[in-house]
């Protein structure tokens, strides 16, 4: 009973110090979605919940654990409809909670990327061969969403023969993000030259992964902020166990004005990532 009261006062300390500093603006945080998203059945004000999939460290005092929640809600939905011409379906969600040690953290976050559940599933498989001798998780070898490589054995993550991040034993890969050659995904953002908790997901990771239709057509820098609105030209359905990179967007990202809902522009179609 102490040992869980150490536990319980350890975890509202942690707590307490995100509520005194705040979460940095450009701070990445993988979760693995826990509530199906589906334009045929989603209702406007749903719940949706996120689990932290790896320790995200913010100072050398804090930082966001493994087993964290991230909640929100549907704010708005446009269901597929059989009708000659429908633009298909769209979906806009919001996360404005962390939840952790018993507390409630406002957050504001945008997506940068989105992986479907095999996607999740085949970056946790090893590439190299098995055998029955004893081999280890240390020695894996597994592809990141996104491409990269992650080599346990040196901890290190690679592409193109360069060093872009640091895995542990275990598979967390920590690094600094890789902007996209078109522009479509940042690098550094809000000046948090930092690096980041990328969990299964390159650190040149962006947009969607594994999803046939959909798209990212708002990720939510911009107004309206923190909304995140996907799109298919059928139904858009992403279920529990995908998994998202998301950043907690700076005031600064904020424009002063906004294109309503189903509107789309060069910027929303994608391009703030």
């Amino acid at each position: 009973m102490r040992g869980l009261k150490i536990v319980a006062a350890c975890l509202w300390l942690v707590a307490s110090g995100l509520m005194a500093q705040e979460i940095p603006a450009g701070t990445v945080i993988p979760v693995m979605l826990r509530t199906t998203l589906d334009a045929r059945k989603a209702k406007v004000g749903q719940k949706i919940e996120a689990q932290v999939m790896q320790n995200v460290p913010l100072s050398s005092q804090t930082r966001i654990r493994t087993g964290a929640k991230l909640v929100g809600h549907v704010v708005e939905v446009t269901r597929p409809s059989a009708a000659s011409g429908s633009r298909g379906s769209r979906i806009a969600i919001s996360f404005d909670r962390l939840l952790m040690g018993g507390a409630a953290i406002p957050v504001t976050t945008s997506l940068r990327s989105l992986a479907s559940m095999m996607e999740v599933f085949e970056a946790q498989l090893p590439t190299n061969a098995i055998d029955d001798y004893g081999t280890t998780a240390a020695d894996w070898v597994t592809v990141q969403i996104g491409g990269n490589v992650v080599y346990r054995g040196n901890g290190t993550v690679m592409t193109d023969g360069q060093v872009v991040g640091k895995s542990t034993i275990g598979g967390d890969v920590t690094a600094k993000l890789i902007a996209s050659g078109d522009g479509t995904c940042r690098g550094t953002a809000a000046g948090n030259d930092r690096e980041q908790a990328l969990w299964l997901f390159s650190p040149s990771a962006c947009g969607a992964y594994g999803f046939a239709e959909l798209k990212i057509v708002h990720a939510g820098r911009h107004d309206p902020v923190g909304q995140i609105i996907l799109a298919s030209d059928k139904n858009v359905h992403v279920p529990a166990g995908s998994g998202l990179l998301l950043r907690v967007t700076a005031a600064s990202d904020h424009s002063l004005t906004g294109a309503p809902f189903g509107e789309s522009s060069a910027r929303q179609e994608g391009h703030d990532l």
